[in-house]
């Protein structure tokens, strides 16, 4: 958790590869804890081959069944198709962008949004910006993402800086 905290979180991401794999780690999170799904997460990587979204949309009924008996991952029917068609949903918004990282980036004006926290209760489980990413998700096909899912996925992503401001990353991150 802490080496995640320390190198990972709030760093801004434009890789499309590694974006759809935070996308399907905070889907795969929603209604539990973060700390289950980071220890499952190398799990997750070989499940998902890599987090490869071209792969993974060409997965049928067989990859769903061979999931779904992996004791290394969460083994929710809904979340594990949510996955696969989420996997298609992203290709069609890079076929339509040029690249899920400029659509998803736009939401911010490609800017992160600094969220000048003083301490963890002032961080805030959805924003509006986070709502509207979501609402736009769900409209284009996207499953188990709503706008709590979507803003833990912006604050992992580095679209929302939500490092608390006497935390090193906080200024490491503004620089």
């Amino acid at each position: 958790m802490q080496k995640y905290h320390d190198k990972e979180w709030g760093v801004p991401v434009f890789d499309d590869r590694v974006i759809f794999e935070f996308l399907v780690l905070e889907s795969m999170q929603a209604g539990l804890s973060w700390k289950t799904i980071l220890h499952k997460r190398e799990n997750f990587k070989k499940a998902f081959v890599n987090f490869d979204y071209k792969k993974i949309a060409k997965f049928g009924d067989s990859h769903v069944e061979k999931l779904m008996q992996d004791a290394g991952i969460i083994r929710n029917l809904l979340k594990i198709k949510a996955v696969i068609n989420n996997a298609k949903q992203f290709i069609k918004i890079q076929k339509e962008f040029g690249s899920f990282s400029d659509y998803m980036w736009g939401f911010v004006k490609n800017k992160t949004i600094l969220g000048k926290r003083k301490i963890m209760k002032d961080i805030p489980a959805v924003t509006k910006e986070a709502e509207i990413f979501a609402k736009d998700l769900k409209n284009r096909g996207f499953k188990f993402l709503g706008g709590t899912v979507v803003y833990a996925h912006m604050q992992a992503v580095g679209m929302a800086n939500d490092h608390v401001i006497e935390c090193f990353r906080y200024k490491q991150l503004t620089n």
